[in-house]
């Protein structure tokens, strides 16, 4: 074995795959424990695999999210090259997957926001990951998920390194058109996220080779089997959002995976009143990959106690603004004061936005906006919040005008009419300019 590279002491392989061996090290003199991806000599001689493995290195390093593993360092040497990235210590997925047979749902969603979180931020960057698998996803011992293994990466501004009609993947995550050797983009990856949460939330892949089938040709002709025929609890809401993940034509899945994050956000914000990571430990200790004391210790740290905390905090505040809200509410109605808001815009007499707070409750509707790749959300003329927000806007109804501005696209401005109690849901991808509104039950 190796015993050292660079300044990075080697302790043990903790792995190895068909192209690279991976090693536990510590990064002197920093004291760091990192992990040392080594291109095996046997193919590090070809240039396809050398070129390859180089623009993993690159594509990780230009990738700095939260969800995504770190890259510290490239190194070639004796023949052969070495990327320096972040040790998790911690399971992944696949790993996690043979302990159960399914994650709870409230898991299994937590778990596909952080995946598409950080496939959001490789989008943006016209970076399409094209092997999302249970393998590639890490869960840390606190509760942290990374995604890894860019060795196949595309960047949609470089060349690809694969010939035109072949596909490059792990069978059963393929997109159709990822089989068939099509131009991908970025809606290959929502396919195989897809798939990896309809895995988690079932315990079962969705298409399955048989004597008569190969697993390709039922990904590209066969419809999947309903998650909830598998598991009845699963809410219908989840299962559509399966279904639109696994469409067969890219233009029927999501336009983007900032849409998903929002209805696997949505989701959560009824289901989980903790922080995720807190919530990743707990499960993580029944499962048995911790201890009670290994979880003990995670919880009582500084930064999970501090998340669990700034959730009571902030129920605490909107509770106290509540209450005051009401008390000012009550003392203008009772000393008979009438408020009238007027647009400053005399000639179009537009509705400005308003707050929360409406002294006519019937009277309110709501706007959540869904922009790709983000905008700043700007209504009558008065800027509002970046997406992507939580919460919908509450807005008077009547017709208001909604501007989407981002400094790369081309501005966009749309006229909503907000009625009350419905919530406009406006759906805008600036790159193309189109746009679409749909309607559904005020939150």
């Amino acid at each position: 074995m190796i015993e050292r590279i660079g300044n990075c002491k080697v302790i043990e392989e903790v792995g190895a795959g068909g192209m690279a061996v991976i090693y536990k090290a510590i990064q002197e003199p920093l004291g760091r424990l990192v992990a040392l991806k080594a291109l095996k000599t046997s193919i590090a001689a070809e240039p396809q695999f050398s070129e390859r493995f180089e623009r993993e290195a690159r594509f990780m390093a230009s990738l700095q999210q939260e969800n995504i593993i770190n890259v510290y360092d490239y190194i070639k040497l004796g023949g052969t090259m070495f990327i320096v990235m972040e040790y998790v210590e911690g399971v992944d997925l696949y790993d996690l997957l043979d302990k159960s047979d399914g994650l709870p749902v409230e898991v299994s969603t937590i778990i596909a926001l952080q995946v598409a979180r950080a496939l959001n931020h490789a989008h943006f960057r016209g970076i399409i990951h094209r092997d999302i698998k249970p393998a590639n996803v890490m869960i840390s011992k606190r509760g942290d998920v990374k995604l890894m293994d860019f060795g196949i990466a595309r960047d949609e501004s470089l060349s690809d390194l694969t010939e035109t009609g072949t596909g490059l993947g792990t069978p059963s995550y393929m997109s159709p058109e990822q089989i068939l050797g099509d131009k991908l983009d970025q809606r290959t990856d929502l396919w195989s996220l897809g798939v990896v949460y309809y895995q988690m939330l079932t315990g079962k892949k969705p298409f399955l080779e048989d004597p008569q089938r190969s697993v390709l040709q039922k990904i590209r002709l066969d419809r999947h089997v309903p998650a909830r025929k598998i598991r009845p609890k699963i809410p219908r809401f989840i299962e559509r959002i399966l279904g639109q993940c696994m469409e067969k034509l890219p233009a029927d899945r999501y336009s983007s995976m900032q849409a998903l994050m929002h209805d696997l956000e949505d989701f959560l914000a009824s289901r989980v009143g903790i922080n995720y990571n807190a919530y990743m430990v707990n499960f993580l200790k029944e499962k048995g990959v911790l201890s009670n004391d290994e979880a003990g210790g995670i919880l009582a740290t500084g930064a999970i106690r501090e998340g669990q905390k700034m959730v009571r905090e902030d129920r605490r505040i909107i509770r106290s603004i509540g209450l005051l809200h009401a008390v000012v509410v009550a003392a203008m109605l009772f000393g008979g004061l009438i408020i009238q808001l007027a647009s400053t815009d005399p000639i179009h007499e537009r509705p400005r936005a308003s707050a929360s707070l409406s002294l006519d409750p019937g009277a309110v509707g709501y706007l959540r906006v869904v922009a790709d790749p983000w905008a700043l959300v700007r209504v009558d003329g008065t800027d509002v919040e970046t997406t992507p927000f939580a919460s919908p806007i509450s807005l008077s109804a009547g017709v208001h005008y909604v501007e989407l501005v981002n400094p790369y696209f081309k501005e966009l401005t749309r006229e909503i009419e907000i009625r009350a109690g419905e919530t406009v849901v406006l759906r805008e991808k600036l790159a193309l300019d189109s746009s679409g509104v749909e309607r559904k039950d005020a939150p």
